[in-house]
């Protein structure tokens, strides 16, 4: 993009454009506005530099009020000359040239700007609609290389799901997992992995949505992928930790006592903000050999129903988030255990759901609207559960902006 921008620079707006000298009457600017019709101002130029620009309208205006010819016709054409026109030098870029048009008001998109050369002599003009034609262009540019971009980056963040997929496809017969990023990439993720005797599986909130949420989720796709390789799979509020512990110090989201001094004379010196980013998290160990679920949540909470009863369980998370700035280095999450049965019901999901406001009263869906959805559906196929449960939320949504990145997950022992 900046290869494009440095082509538009105010030289690329010149129009050469015949100037008048202070010597020259009323008349002759007249006889040069007449000559050329499509002329919207006269330059000024003394001795190659500029001094003034003359209105096509204003002169005109002005001449032909009662005896205003008589009385100027013969006189220096300075007489209707805007004395502080925008004057600027052709190298100026397009982005500096419409902060300048800006500045000095309407009057220069209707009069236009006197380009110079770097001596600031006179070399044309330029004119306010051609600035801004330019300048929808480029806007349009950006916004194209931009959406391109995130395009790609969408290809990129769906090809870290894919191993996920393929694993909930080898552990799970039915399932569904509903990942909708609220823009093009998002920062929601979901993770799941098998192993010998069960498969570790996550849900994951990231701070922000779209972009900045996107690189959030690629960051902690690294870390998951490098903790459960130090076997603590059987450990989902120790993973957390040690998950915690990685963000905070890869982010320098630590205390001051904890953080390790730095040489800063070795960096550029400028005003440091502290990030604070990090996730929200359901972690799940399944144990397929002992038939037992081990859940650990850091505000993300674990739903599940267990009999033909269809009441819907919940197991509630701790209620500090992951990797933030107010969140202990040492802070401690606590697994908790549930035993599974054949047709058990699991649901995981992130608040892009529960949170989104709609209905009639223009509230959250909440989780008890959520809860009663599973109830009644439960017995279904996950993927028809998928169906009836977005059905839902797009009804309940309604015209209401969409607040979040939305990712729903579900799957029957």
């Amino acid at each position: 993009m900046s290869e494009i921008e440095a082509e538009y620079i105010a030289r690329s707006l010149l129009r050469t454009i015949p100037s008048v000298s202070p010597s020259q009457t009323n008349d002759d600017v007249l006889k040069l506005l007449s000559e050329n019709s499509s002329l919207i101002a006269v330059p000024v130029v003394e001795n190659g530099k500029p001094i003034g620009l003359i209105n096509r309208s204003i002169f005109m205006d002005g001449m032909a009020k009662p005896f205003r010819r008589e009385l100027f016709a013969r006189k220096s054409c300075i007489a209707f000359m805007d004395k502080d026109p925008l004057i600027v030098n052709q190298n100026m870029s397009i982005q500096a040239l419409s902060f300048k048009v800006v500045h000095s008001g309407g009057k220069t998109l209707n009069d236009g700007f006197i380009i110079t050369d770097e001596n600031g002599g006179y070399l044309g003009l330029g004119t306010g609609e051609e600035l801004v034609k330019v300048v929808a262009y480029l806007q349009a540019e950006k916004n194209r290389l931009v959406m391109e971009s995130i395009n790609y980056a969408s290809i990129i963040q769906k090809s870290f799901l894919r191993s996920s997929r393929e694993d909930m496809n080898a552990v799970l017969q039915d399932y569904f997992m509903h990942w909708e990023p609220r823009d093009k990439v998002g920062g929601d993720y979901y993770f799941c992995k098998k192993f010998d005797d069960g498969f570790f599986f996550a849900l994951i909130d990231c701070t922000g949505h779209g972009v900045p949420g996107a690189f959030m989720t690629l960051i902690m796709a690294s870390f998951l992928d490098h903790i459960l390789l130090e076997n603590n799979r059987h450990d989902p509020a120790g993973a957390l930790a040690v998950m915690n512990r990685k963000i905070k110090c890869a982010l320098g989201q630590t205390a001051k006592s904890n953080i390790i001094p730095i040489n800063t004379t070795k960096f550029a010196t400028g005003n440091e903000e502290q990030s604070d980013d990090g996730m929200d998290t359901a972690f799940c160990w399944v144990n397929t050999r002992e038939n037992k679920l081990i859940y650990a949540g850091a505000k993300i909470p674990l739903f599940y129903i267990e009999n033909e009863s269809g009441e819907v369980n919940m197991l509630n998370p701790d209620r500090k988030g992951v990797g933030y700035v107010d969140t202990p280095m040492d802070f401690a999450w606590v697994n908790q255990e549930i035993a599974l049965s054949n047709g058990m019901c699991i649901y995981l999901t992130t608040d892009g759901i529960i949170d989104q406001i709609g209905g009639p009263k223009n509230i959250a869906f909440g989780k008890k609207r959520f809860s009663a959805l599973l109830s009644r559906h439960y017995r279904k196929p996950m993927p028809e559960q998928e169906s009836i449960i977005m059905h839902a939320y797009y009804e309940y949504q309604g015209k209401q902006r969409r607040r979040d990145d939305l990712s729903l997950m579900g799957f029957r022992i």
